[in-house]
């Protein structure tokens, strides 16, 4: 019989020097992966830089409502509790209990007195306060004064900023609205008033609010003398 040669095993057969583990990367390898490495880097940094950026955008975004909505309530918490006071200015000339003129920066937009101005610290002054609103250097103010005949008025309190234009009508008593506010009465209020603001690169925002009832306009009677 003749004997079968003897065959060695693969597992055997591989040399010292010839096993894979040992080889390492190529220097193209290393070129590759670096690449690939530093392009996932770039595109995590610009989606980082892109979540700031729209995170930084919508804060202005809410803090510009939150602003918006804050100027709403001063509004309509000093006209709805606007009483019919005359008064008198710092050079005592005679003011209408409620006054507006929304053209130019060099007089206030409105002026009237309100009233339900909480004394918490006792101080020596009325319970109702004469407030104006101004628009000045781009901006949307609220004065105060602590006093309402012929004195200074408080430093005023910015509400808006970059406020190109201020437009308002007025609510009569007989439901019409109206450009401007000359009452043949100097202590009719109007029954609401709306208020157009329009600011820098935003759209126009229309504000409504209602007045407090004041007096009644006394009918004219023609051909009744006066006593």
């Amino acid at each position: 019989m003749t004997p079968k040669p003897i065959t060695h095993s693969p597992l055997v057969s591989i040399e010292c020097g010839e096993n894979p583990a040992q080889q390492g990367f190529t220097l193209i390898e290393l070129l590759v992966s670096l690449m690939i490495f530093a392009m996932l880097a770039a595109a995590g940094v610009l989606l980082l830089g892109n979540s700031v950026s729209a995170q930084a955008q919508i804060k202005a975004r809410l803090d510009d409502m939150a602003a918006v909505q804050r100027t709403g309530g001063a509004l309509a918490g000093d006209l709805g509790q606007a009483v019919p006071r005359i008064t008198r200015t710092e050079t005592g000339t005679l003011a209408p209990a409620f006054w507006a003129d929304p053209q130019g920066d060099t007089q206030p937009v409105m002026q009237f007195v309100r009233g339900g101005w909480d004394n918490l610290g006792d101080l020596p002054r009325p319970s109702v306060q004469k407030v104006e609103y101004w628009v000045r250097q781009g901006r949307l103010e609220r004065r105060g004064y602590g006093q309402l005949d012929g004195a200074a008025g408080d430093e005023p309190a910015a509400l808006l900023d970059h406020v190109d234009d201020v437009t308002l009508r007025f609510r009569d008593a007989q439901g019409k609205w109206r450009e401007d506010w000359t009452p043949t009465q100097p202590d009719l209020l109007p029954r609401a008033v709306e208020m157009t603001i329009t600011r820098t690169g935003e759209p126009p925002v229309t504000l409504r609010f209602l007045v407090a009832p004041g007096p009644l306009e006394k009918p004219v009677v023609e051909g009744a003398s006066g006593a």
